[in-house]
């Protein structure tokens, strides 16, 4: 990760693949912590203008409301649903996308591989 990018220890890795940016995001996100998130994922989105951002949370193994609606923001600044991707998620996170109908905007993988292959 730059310098310039926000600080963060929600996020372990961020690196470009083609027109892809891949972040892998680890820890509990509520809302305590998804303003530093959302500052974070913005903040990478405005720098590099990715055609496709693929969010690894095999590590995240909570979320709530907050930071779906984070991820929603991000699709909306991505482009269009489908350009985010979300792999390797935990049951109870896949769980909850699935019952809020969330599946239909973000592309699920089960890898990071698949994602950038889609």
């Amino acid at each position: 990760m730059s310098e310039r990018t926000i600080r963060t220890n929600l996020i372990s890795s961020v690196r470009k693949n083609g027109d892809a940016l891949v972040a892998s995001i680890i820890g509990e996100v509520d809302l305590g912590n998804s303003p530093v998130l959302r500052a974070a994922l913005m903040d990478l989105i405005a720098r590099h203008a990715p055609k496709k951002l693929i969010l690894n949370l095999r590590h995240v193994q909570y979320m709530d409301s907050s930071a779906i609606a984070v991820l929603v923001e991000a699709v909306r600044k991505v482009g269009k649903p489908g350009q985010v991707a979300l792999t390797d998620l935990q049951p109870r996170v896949k769980g909850l996308l699935e019952i809020a109908r969330l599946d239909t905007i973000f592309q699920i993988t089960g890898t990071e591989q698949e994602a950038l292959e889609k």
